[in-house]
């Protein structure tokens, strides 16, 4: 038994237990065996007995032998967290909180491993005439691709997305080819180069509107030192958070604040600022664009 500090003082339900008899244990280090637990508590106890004596380097193997054993793992996994989380007194000095930080990177990793795998389990894979190439671990399908970029709001994540589409394809040992359909990393890299060319050509047309808008006003853009979505944060508060007798400090569409931004403003390093993904930041669901409460320009302290 562990020593009574290691004692939890919170209980989670476990749907599904991992315990093995006796007799069928193949790996005493990892197992949990059966004749030792009597309830749901003695479970959680036995499980946090592990995580507390496992070498460091042997705390992911407990994870995926343990995965092996349950249904649904993903419930499994969260379960555990829940576990850690509820009992995070016991982490109290540095080496035992380095432990917990390592079990729910752990957690956190395999959970993404399983949701991949079981996405592709899921996903329904287009008629052959539309796969590009195929591989051992996947397929390509630009036809599946232009699907997923055109429902794409923001002009980076399109960028970054075929980017990494195009150097997996490369970087694959691809075991069939379509001779139908055009090379995937060519179509790739001709779709990121007309999403770029019309971004050029949006930020040079919203330029020459406010030219005309402004009777021929030289405009002299400024330079933002600071992250970009942490000045666009000051126009969405304005915007969006404080009002002057009921009505917005900054008053207009979108749209005409993005031109604002983006016709006024360029990065640290002198480069033009998407409209698109200026847009993005402004649109009300889209908070994780913009910055963290701590990295945040409080404007409403400074009125």
């Amino acid at each position: 038994m562990m020593p009574k500090r290691y004692q939890i003082k919170q209980v989670v339900q476990f749907p599904e237990r991992t315990a093995v008899q006796k007799e069928q244990s193949e790996n005493a280090l990892f197992d949990i065996v059966q004749e030792e637990i009597t309830d749901n508590t003695t479970y959680c106890q036995a499980l946090i007995n592990k995580i507390f004596r496992l070498p460091y380097a042997q705390l992911p193997d407990f994870f995926s032998h343990h995965c092996d054993f349950v249904k649904d793992p993903i419930k499994w996994l969260n379960k555990f967290e829940k576990l850690i989380s509820e009992n995070e007194e016991m982490f109290v000095s540095r080496t035992m909180r380095g432990r917990m930080m390592k079990c729910y990177t752990i957690i956190e990793s395999k959970r993404k491993e399983l949701e991949i795998l079981r996405n592709r389990h899921t996903h329904t894979k287009p008629p052959m005439q539309y796969i590009n190439a195929e591989c051992e671990e996947r397929y390509f399908s630009f036809r599946e691709v232009k699907s997923k970029v055109n429902a794409m709001a923001d002009y980076t994540d399109k960028i970054m997305f075929l980017t990494k589409e195009k150097f997996d394809f490369e970087q694959a040992s691809i075991d069939f080819i379509n001779p139908k359909l055009p090379d995937y990393s060519m179509q790739c890299q001709k779709e990121i180069d007309q999403i770029q060319h019309l971004n050029r050509l949006t930020n040079e047309f919203s330029i020459e509107q406010m030219q005309k808008s402004n009777k021929g006003i030289p405009i002299g853009k400024l330079k933002i030192n600071c992250n970009i979505n942490q000045l666009v944060d000051i126009f969405y508060q304005l915007h969006r958070e404080l009002f002057a007798d009921g009505k917005p400090i900054i008053d207009g569409s979108i749209n005409d604040i993005v031109a604002v931004i983006v016709n006024c403003f360029v990065d640290k390093d002198g480069r033009e600022l998407s409209p698109q993904t200026v847009k993005t930041m402004l649109t009300p669901s889209k908070s994780d664009k913009r910055p963290k409460p701590h990295k945040r320009i409080d404007i409403d302290k400074m009125l």
